[in-house]
């Protein structure tokens, strides 16, 4: 028989001791509900992210409303060429001086290819994605165009771009010009563009062209002599947090632009922003988002 002050203080712990046993027989102690994630405030007029592994959509602002897409139209550019059948990559194509006259004419971004000058569609692929060469998307709109001229032959690059955005399911998609410079009527949404940067990063050649920060391609001249050229991608965002693409664009109705994809720790994510009002703001975008999708899926 237990008694006296310490009779009882045991007594007290045996009770507390059968209770608690209790009540974690019958699931009643239940762990603290995790903190939820805040969805983040944007600066861009359109933003969308997905899981890009699931596809599930983790955020989403006017994301179907149509907006001016500057060079990240160039994503649809690459995507036309490497859907090509029986691509060689290493086909050369001599740059024409039209290609030349354009971007004078447009006052557009370059990647200063040399009138004469044989590059291959590998590299025209590297001068489009990274420094955005118009130049580069000019070169390969014309090759992989169908038509007896140069115009003929970019109108036919451009109607292939439709068709492609069609069977994507890109419903809120337009493009009137293989670079981004609008002829009026070149717009698409940051969620058509999302999915665009899916279906273009199952390509391993397309991945490993965006995720590049330089390049340097070697040429050869009309004389016969090389050349070699260094690109340095746009796309500064490149290895923060598992960024790994995809492209920016901007302009002066445009403002700035990115459509992005990131990785880490196995959790993949995907998006778009669209219409920021500064390349600084563009990027605090970017960044609020890829954080918010790895805490999303994690």
């Amino acid at each position: 028989m237990i008694t006296g002050i310490k009779g009882i203080r045991i007594r007290r712990a045996a009770a507390v001791a059968v209770t608690s046993g209790a009540l974690l027989a019958t699931g009643a102690l239940t762990a603290a509900p995790a903190q939820a994630v805040t969805t983040p405030s944007i600066t861009a007029k359109s933003g969308f992210l997905m899981n890009s592994a699931t596809g599930k959509t983790l955020f989403t602002k006017a994301e179907n409303t149509h907006r001016l897409t500057a060079s990240t139209t160039k994503i649809m550019a690459a995507k036309v060429v490497l859907s090509q059948s029986n691509l060689n990559l290493d086909a050369k194509v001599t740059i024409k001086k039209a290609y030349s006259d354009y971007i004078v004419s447009k006052n557009a971004s370059s990647a200063h290819l040399i009138v004469g000058d044989k590059v291959s569609v590998r590299q025209l692929l590297y001068g489009m994605m990274l420094p955005s060469g118009c130049d580069a998307a000019m070169a390969l709109a014309d090759k992989y165009g169908s038509g007896s001229s140069v115009s003929a032959r970019t109108k036919s690059f451009i109607s292939k771009m439709n068709t492609m955005a069609k069977s994507l399911g890109m419903t809120n998609t337009h493009f009137d010009s293989f670079d981004g410079y609008s002829n009026g009527s070149n717009y698409s949404s940051a969620k058509d563009l999302t999915l665009l940067a899916r279906s273009a990063m199952k390509s391993s050649t397309f991945k490993s062209v965006v995720k590049t920060k330089s390049y340097t391609a070697t040429t050869t001249t009309k004389n016969n002599y090389t050349r070699k050229t260094t690109w340095t991608n746009t796309n500064t965002l490149l290895g923060w947090n598992g960024t790994l693409g995809v492209k920016t664009g901007s302009g002066t109705e445009a403002k700035y632009c990115l459509v992005f994809a990131a990785t880490k720790n196995g959790e993949s994510v995907m998006g778009a922003v669209l219409t920021a009002p500064s390349a600084a703001n563009r990027t605090d975008d970017v960044k609020k988002l890829i954080n918010y999708g790895y805490a999303k899926i994690s």
